[in-house]
């Protein structure tokens, strides 16, 4: 237990923690009734996730092969401009893929790694690759939970979707990368430090092992039965790995369920969302990028669908929502705190609102 006051430290200067622990004890003391229902808030398949991720990354991550990567990809890039946009293209790629969230766990990691060692900064790199996930995760139904939930409530088929999604998806994208191209310097790479080519490979290859069986049970809603039976392995034979992942991002996002679901199923919120005349596909998409806003893009796919049928509009209202503040997606949060800098937040902010209004207006004009 010596991690915990490391945690209870953490947790002490993390913000976003902090505010969202207030608003659940206001919650809990207007309306203590309802505390026996919280746990019921709480997406559990989604925490087992995330908490597998953290572990199998983690793995990754402290066997060394990073280091090694990361050196490679150095030596073949010949300047900033060209590394952060392969970065940022693979995350885009990845999350199509293997979800936003998955792509993250990923590309992040390999990224804080090739900055250490050519001191490159990083948290721009990251900013966009949080943004990029965002970009490429809308082209599919498998990209992100948003589109999920949209796809399996209208059974509209996975070709169809991604042809509904394409426009808006390629668009974003084709946006992002000229942007990061004026973004980064042309200049060369020099590395300062070099890698450790030390490799655990046991435990990489148990990670790698590992990786796709979690990812299917997780898929076919067995999240915690995989994140059991990782947990128990590396509790076997690693046990340092369990003790290191981050336990406050596993907290904040607990915490985030209670308090968005509380907030978006008081009668104030639906009665003024139900007067806003969903009924028109403009005020259904506006409607779906602002709420994702302030109460993240997944809980305002799940709150729309109870007032229209048009999964079209929603799905590119919500996934436009995924830009601008953070908390519009889940994925953002990821990506702040695989970073670990306090002052990301600022510059985070500084390219995403601006791309949440351009991709807006792209989405609006497609409409």
């Amino acid at each position: 237990m010596t991690w915990l006051p490391d945690l209870l430290r953490q947790l002490r200067r993390d913000m976003l923690f902090l505010v969202l622990l207030v608003v659940a004890i206001a919650f809990a003391a207007a309306n203590p009734s309802r505390l026996p229902q919280w746990p019921g808030l709480v997406d559990w398949p989604t925490i087992a996730a995330l908490a597998g991720l953290l572990l199998l990354t983690k793995a990754v991550e402290s066997s060394g092969a990073l280091d090694v990567a990361g050196r490679w990809l150095i030596d073949r890039t010949a300047t900033r401009r060209v590394a952060a946009l392969g970065l940022v293209a693979a995350a885009a790629v990845l999350s199509m893929l293997l979800t936003n969230d998955v792509a993250l766990f990923v590309v992040v990691p390999l990224t804080l790694r090739m900055c250490r060692i050519a001191r490159m900064p990083a948290t721009r790199i990251v900013v966009f690759e949080a943004l990029a996930v965002n970009a490429g995760s809308m082209l599919t139904p498998i990209g992100n939970p948003q589109n999920l939930f949209l796809w399996q409530q209208w059974n509209n088929g996975f070709g169809g979707f991604v042809w509904a999604m394409l426009p808006l998806s390629g668009a974003a994208l084709v946006l992002l990368l000229v942007v990061a191209a004026l973004a980064f310097p042309a200049d060369t790479l020099e590395v300062h430090e070099q890698a450790d080519e030390r490799v655990d490979r046991t435990m990489l290859v148990v990670a790698a092992v590992l990786y796709i069986p979690f990812i299917l049970a997780a898929d076919l809603g067995h999240a915690a039965w995989g994140l059991l039976g990782v947990a128990l392995i590396f509790l076997a034979f690693r046990r340092r790995v369990v003790a290191r992942i981050d336990y406050g991002l596993l907290l904040t996002f607990v915490l985030m369920f209670v308090d968005l679901r509380l907030l978006a199923g008081t009668g104030t919120v639906k009665g003024f969302i139900g007067g806003l005349g969903l009924n028109e596909p403009t005020h259904l998409y506006a409607t779906g990028a602002l709420a994702s806003q302030a109460v993240s893009n997944v809980p305002a796919a799940i709150l729309l669908a109870e007032y229209s049928h048009d999964w079209r509009t929603i799905a590119y209202g919500v996934n436009v929502g995924g830009f601008g503040f953070v908390l519009g997606s889940l994925a953002n949060l990821i990506a702040l705190r695989l970073l670990g800098e306090r002052k990301a937040w600022g510059t985070f902010h500084l390219w995403s609102i601006p791309f949440f209004a351009a991709v807006g207006l792209i989405g609006w004009l497609l409409l």
